[in-house]
Order: structure tokens, then C-alpha cells, then sequence
């Protein structure tokens, strides 16, 4: 047996190897010291390094955060027994991606230098964004009938009150009683203009045949001309993004509330990344599509606050000073009119809002 994988030497056998490299499953093989002996193909791309690089380096060195996945593979040479923990953390030191995934640890063999473990890891981390993405999308349902609800209750007493500010306001003889009527009235219509932003736009998106990089081009202008001074917006498109049936007006204003957060986010001198690619067999909740547009907002400023993750898509939610928390809500109202989502990545000096968008709604299956 090599320090691979095993392998036979008869000549009608079917070679291990061969076998453990067509699974989807990663499959680790390590000794006493967690000191890796081989990998399959799937723990290549796992981890984002080749056998050969991995191979007599320790387990600990290719991994930038997984200390449950280190303490789990102890305790199975330590009991010499399986072990198995569903969604553990771990971070490839190679590629730097957070990702969640189900572990088995069982002993193997002595392979002449002691005895070995055998790690096999199960990507989970689509299973739980999936998971995610269905909460959020039932969130959105239920909290866009509430608003709305609430909006409706409130727009009708604000009519009145702003009337009556108006009637007071022609009753009263001296100038400077008028100037309280006059802080009422816009009061009154700040608090309209925050309703009508809750409630979102009264129709179904109109669609046409879009150029989503004109949009994008569009949006970029105005977004650079509200720039801090010292600040660069990027471009990243992807030349291969064909064209869709959007409701432009609907888009744009997603697209803007997304992109003046990430100006919002950065310091002079950050930097704000427009980027787009072209997605194959992309899930949207349970749906899966076919082909998908990915439209992102990227910008190096100091990440969503971790209080705020779980209801950042909430609205009335800001971590901002003087922030409405209303960009981000009525963004993803938009989107899902779509039928697209808008998920998150973030972490200090990097965060990244995706508008997802399916190209063909009519053309999903189920996840």
C-alpha cells in the first residue's frame, strides 16, 4: 500500500485508488501525529491543495481555523474508536473559505509505521446556505405582509395629523407659533416618505430585455459621484452575462441601495468592487436553476456587526448611526419580486452582498 491511497496488486482487481478518487466525499488518511499520508481528489479540492504539497505536512498546517476537526481526530486515536460530528467549522488555509462540514474519524490500520485514521469530511456548507436561504425567503413573506399591514395603519393618522398641523397652522396669528405647525407638517411627511418605502412598490415587476452591465454601468455612476473623495469603485464583469428580463427601474433601485452601503461601509481610501459572473446549477432556496446572474457589491470596510447577521435583511435594522434600516430590506423585496435573493459574506476587510437572479423562472427543478 503507498502513502496515498491503498492499491492491489492483482491485475483484474479494481484499483482502491481509482475508487476513492471518484467519490464526492473527501477522504484524509493520517498518522498518529494528524501528520497527513494521502488525500483523494475530493479532499484536494476541499482544501484547495494537491496530495503531493499535502502529504507529510500536518493536518493542523493546511488549516487556518478547525480545532473541533483536530480535537475529534485526537479522540478517535486516543479511544482507538469511530467518531462523527455533523457541521463542524473549518477554514482551508489555502483558500480562505469558511466552510461547514460533517466529519467521520475511524481508525484504519498500521501501515508499518504505526496506525493511521481515516477522515472522511462531507461539504455541508451548501446544505446549510440552502437552509438559510428557505428561513430568509419565509422571512420575507411573513415580514412583507406585517410591514405592509403596519404601514397602512400608520399612513392614515399621519394623513390626519399632517391636515389638522395645516388648519392650525392658518388659525394662529403670530409668525413664530406657525414655525411648530411648519415642524409638524415635515414631520409628518418624513414619516409619509418612510411608509411609502415599507410598503415597496405597488405592482409586479414590469419586464424587458435588460443589458444588466448598462444597469450596473448606471449604478456606478451614481455611485461615484457620491463618493468619499479617495475612494475607488472597480469594475469585474463578466463579458459572457447575456441578457434578461428585469424590471429596470426595480433593479437599479436594489442595485443602489446595496452599492451606497458599501460607500458607506469603507474609509478614504477603500475600495468598492461591481462585479458580475454567470452561475450554472444554482439553488435559490429549494429551487434550483439552471443558469443564474451573480451581481456583487464588495467593499473592504469593517464587516456587518455579528449581532447583526441573522437580521440584517430586517426591516428598521441598522448598525449606522442616523441609518434608516430600510436599504437593505426594500433590496431584497425587490429582488425576490425577482424571484432572486440577495445573501451575504462578511468579515473585517471584506464583505460582499450577491443579488442573485435567475435567468429562466420557469425553468427550475426542485433542490
Amino acid at each position: 500500500m503507498s502513502a496515498t491511497l491503498p492499491r492491489s496488486n492483482s491485475p483484474n482487481a479494481v484499483d482502491p485508488a481509482r475508487i476513492l478518487d471518484g467519490l464526492t466525499t473527501s477522504v484524509l488518511l493520517v498518522d498518529r501525529e494528524l501528520t497527513v499520508l494521502g488525500m483523494n481528489v475530493a479532499a484536494e479540492s476541499l482544501l484547495g491543495v494537491s496530495r503531493n504539497h499535502a502529504r507529510g505536512r500536518a493536518l493542523a498546517d493546511l488549516l487556518r481555523a478547525g480545532s473541533e476537526l483536530l480535537a475529534l481526530a485526537q479522540r478517535a486515536f486516543e479511544r482507538w474508536q469511530p467518531y462523527s460530528r455533523r457541521e463542524l467549522s473549518i477554514t482551508p488555509a489555502a483558500t480562505g473559505d469558511s466552510l461547514v462540514v460533517d466529519c467521520n474519524a475511524g481508525p484504519f490500520e498500521d501501515l508499518g509505521n504505526g496506525p493511521t485514521l481515516l477522515l472522511e469530511l462531507s461539504d455541508a456548507t451548501q446544505h446549510q446556505r440552502i437552509l438559510r436561504e428557505t428561513a430568509l425567503l419565509t422571512q420575507i413573506g411573513g415580514s412583507r405582509a406585517m410591514i405592509r399591514q403596519l404601514a397602512h395603519e400608520i399612513k392614515n393618522p399621519l394623513g390626519g395629523l399632517r391636515g389638522a398641523a395645516q388648519l392650525l397652522a392658518r388659525e394662529l396669528p403670530d409668525p413664530a407659533m406657525r414655525e411648530y405647525t411648519t415642524v409638524i407638517i415635515a414631520e409628518a411627511d418624513r414619516l409619509a416618505t418612510l411608509v411609502d418605502a415599507l410598503l415597496g412598490p405597488g405592482h409586479a415587476p414590469r419586464r424587458e430585455s435588460t443589458n444588466v452591465h448598462e444597469v450596473l454601468q448606471h449604478v456606478g455612476y451614481l455611485l461615484a459621484a457620491s463618493a468619499p473623495p479617495g475612494v475607488a469603485i472597480e469594475r469585474d464583469y463578466d463579458p459572457s452575462l447575456p441578457r434578461m428580463d428585469l424590471d429596470r427601474n426595480q433593479i437599479i433601485q436594489a442595485m443602489l441601495n446595496l452599492g451606497r452601503n458599501a460607500l458607506q461601509a469603507v474609509a478614504d481610501g477603500g475600495r468598492v468592487v461591481l462585479r458580475t459572473r454567470a452561475l450554472t446549477n444554482v439553488s435559490i432556496g429549494t429551487r434550483r436553476h439552471r443558469l443564474v446572474a451573480s451581481i456583487q457589491f464588495e467593499d473592504d470596510g469593517p464587516g456587518v456587526p455579528e449581532a447583526l447577521r441573522d437580521t440584517v435583511f430586517y426591516p428598521l435594522v441598522t448598525g449606522r448611526d442616523g441609518g434608516t434600516g430600510l436599504g437593505l430590506a426594500v433590496a431584497q423585496d425587490l429582488v425576490s419580486r425577482h424571484d432572486g435573493l440577495i445573501e451575504f459574506a462578511s468579515r473585517p476587510g471584506q464583505t460582499v452582498f450577491t443579488i442573485l437572479l435567475p435567468f429562466e423562472t420557469q425553468d427550475v427543478e426542485s433542490a
